[in-house]
């Protein structure tokens, strides 16, 4: 039977926030112009030190545990569906390793297939008249899932931001730590530390003004510990439930992608104190409970015995961890040799935001690859005022990061 003749379209109204979005996101065009150089020359090999990929090899107990629970599956015995018992093992892996002491209890901590995913499920809990700050530059998730959940306005050209986010710029200026005062009028915070894209980590001390704050105005903050591991100083916390009252307005997403070279394995966790509640007096947490159970059905039981075997070797990892440390420390070297004035983080995170002066980002970005085939990530995709410094990620193999210094010196990058 011939399919009816009419319009192609369907009837169902578009979300009107989609419209909003002022241009794609960030890394698929980063991608894109990548793609684009390599067909116009098919002899080049172009290194990536631009998104945030993961290359080191998986521990081998941790690959090891995946694939015998894998293998375990094809068994009766070894078979599991919904709901495995997997899960509370790495529930108490996680308080045991991370939130010691510190009052988290299992039902608080939310196991999922990654804090990405976390980020989009936050939306459903919130009415769309929240006011959202958020800093800038920040990574793009964080505003895109904003516009598309309904709470800002329309993208302004001219101020290069959305109508209705409050932007909290990080600059030299305030050593990267956002002017807290910007965000007095508002119900949200997003912050992530160490953070990305700057590498800026924030010290106890002000950690301790955030929380302070958004105690006193009543602020939920949306805190993201994805690069926590890699904090070396002491006076810098890994979560920030170190912050004496951070358990009465703050919810913690992390994740075993940068910690543990998860990035294709997929899984996270939120941590959501029972402590915090609405006005109305009802718990963030019941509902975030609801939107877990409704809109998931867990992560992967192969990446849980994945996490499980991380946790029960955290040695493992932290060499893997001090396997990028070093890389980071090869390409902060070679950038202080180029003479680079402006350079941010490194020393506690796996990225590096250097300055470019009188040069806008995505020309440095185009220049940057034309002159030494290497892919770096444009700051200004990360918000207005990375407008000028670009990203250097130091998660590539030991081969491509010498390479790209070598590059980078030959090229004279920056005179």
């Amino acid at each position: 039977m011939a399919a009816p003749s009419g319009k192609s379209t369907i009837r169902t109204q578009r979300n009107p926030n989609f419209s909003k979005l002022s241009a794609g996101y960030l890394f698929p065009i980063v991608g894109r112009k990548r793609k684009e150089y390599a067909e116009k020359h098919p002899d080049a090999k172009v290194i990536s030190c631009g998104v945030g990929d993961t290359t080191h090899p998986l521990p081998a107990v941790v690959a090891k545990a995946m694939a015998d629970y894998s293998a375990g599956l094809g068994t009766q015995s070894g078979y599991s569906g919904y709901d495995p018992v997997i899960v509370d093992p790495v529930k108490k892996g996680l308080i045991d390793n991370f939130y010691s002491g510190m009052g988290v209890t299992p039902d608080e901590v939310f196991v999922s297939d990654g804090s990405k995913c976390d980020l989009a499920r936050f939306q459903t809990l919130w009415s769309e008249k929240a006011r959202v700050a958020i800093p800038d530059p920040a990574y793009p998730a964080y505003v895109d899932d904003t516009v598309i959940s309904g709470h800002t306005g329309l993208f302004n050209k001219e101020k290069m931001g959305y109508e209705g986010i409050t932007y909290l710029p990080c600059s030299e200026d305030n050593g990267f730590f956002p002017d807290l005062t910007k965000a007095k009028d508002v119900d949200i915070i997003y912050f992530c530390n160490p953070n990305n894209p700057t590498g800026a980590c924030a010290t106890k001390t002000q950690l301790t003004e955030l929380v302070n704050m958004c105690i006193e105005k009543s602020i939920l903050l949306v805190y993201d510990a994805a690069y926590a591991y890699y904090i070396r100083d002491e006076d810098k916390p890994k979560t920030i439930f170190e912050i004496p009252g951070a358990r009465k307005i703050a919810i913690e997403t992390n994740s075993f992608s940068k910690l543990a070279g998860f990035t294709g394995v997929r899984l996270g966790w939120t941590v959501v104190p029972s402590e915090i509640q609405y006005e109305c007096g009802a718990k963030l947490r019941d509902d975030y409970n609801r939107v877990f159970n409704t809109h998931f059905n867990g992560a992967a039981n192969v990446a849980l015995a994945g996490g499980l075997a991380t946790l029960q070797n955290m040695g493992e990892v932290k060499k893997v961890i001090e396997f990028y440390q070093e890389n980071t420390r090869l390409i902060m070297e070679t950038l202080k040799e180029l003479g680079f004035k402006t350079i941010i983080g490194g020393r506690n995170s796996p990225y590096i935001f250097v300055k470019f002066p009188g040069k806008g980002s995505w020309e440095v970005f185009d220049e940057i690859l034309e002159k030494t085939q290497v892919i770096v990530t444009p700051g200004v995709g990360f918000g207005p005022s990375g407008e000028g410094f670009v990203r250097i990620s130091s998660y590539g193999t030991r081969g491509n990061i010498e390479e790209a210094c070598r590059r980078f010196k030959k090229a004279k990058l920056g005179a």
